[in-house]
């Protein structure tokens, strides 16, 4: 089972600086902010949509399916439920939908989808190094960026010592299988702790492994890499401006808010 998002794949966004994907990433996020209509979301879904084709991340929105419906769908129909105003359309007991609260709950669950698009292909195009490089690159101590980066580490860790006690467990003929749904959750509790030994266990190596290469005694340690900026880095640079004054132009002419409300994310 694959562990990490990232995709070897040969694609301009690929190439590109790692500060311009954070700042990619930060103009993303601050683009779809902005924006509450629906119709005005649609390009900015279509464009990371293309950009997922492009960068050969397909198959990571694919795993992320099941995580985008239940996470988008409950947001949609919440709001859809939840936010009164305008017009009833139906009278259900509690459930009193009406034009303005289906337009704002399609848009809320379009953004969220957005914001978790735009997250999966920064991480199906840039290396945990590249991400240290960038914050870096950005003024940040080296120790934070590493940091975090060590939290990207840590996830795929555990879900390596998970996977590596269930194959041991299923060899020794311990069924996960049996049973209904509850049964099937009860059996992975035993799997709990050798999971955790096992990654604190290589945790601790890491540690190790770390203070024996000398880390932190230089705040401005050198990079086995060196990124340098490009004519493709000023282009990217000049897309991504644009692409966030477009959004705000929108929020500021009322174009990205839903018509006949003023309501602000």
């Amino acid at each position: 089972m694959k562990t990490s998002l990232y995709i070897d794949h040969d694609s301009i966004v690929h190439r590109l600086h790692p500060t311009l994907k954070i700042l990619g990433l930060f103009a993303a996020f601050w683009s779809i902010y902005w924006i509450d209509n629906p119709l005005a979301l649609t390009p900015f879904i279509a464009v990371e949509v293309i950009a997922a084709a492009a960068i050969g991340a397909g198959e990571n929105v694919y795993r992320f399916r099941w995580f985008l419906l239940l996470i988008v769908l409950p947001t949609m129909l919440t709001w859809m439920i939840s936010f009164r105003r305008g017009t009833p359309i139906i009278n259900l007991w509690f459930i009193k939908p009406s034009v303005l609260s289906i337009l704002f709950g399609l848009g809320k669950g379009m953004k969220v989808a957005a914001l978790i698009l735009a997250s999966v292909l920064f991480l199906s195009s840039t290396k945990v190094e590249e991400l240290s490089v960038g914050l870096s690159h950005l003024g940040l101590p080296y120790r934070f960026g590493f940091t975090v980066t060590l939290a990207f580490r840590l996830v795929p860790l555990f879900i390596d010592s998970a996977l590596t006690v269930v194959d041991a467990q299923r060899l020794r003929g311990y069924d996960f299988d049996a049973g209904g749904p509850m049964e099937r959750i009860r059996r992975y509790v035993p799997v709990i702790i050798p999971v955790f030994m096992g990654a604190l266990r290589k945790a601790n190596n890491m540690a190790m492994a770390l203070e024996a290469r000398g880390f932190g005694r230089s705040n401005d340690p050198t990079s086995f890499i060196e990124y340098r900026m490009h004519t493709r880095d000023a282009e990217a640079f000049a897309v991504l401006f644009a692409m966030c004054t477009m959004a705000f132009i929108l929020y500021w002419t009322g174009y990205g808010e839903i018509p006949g409300m003023r309501i602000h994310s």
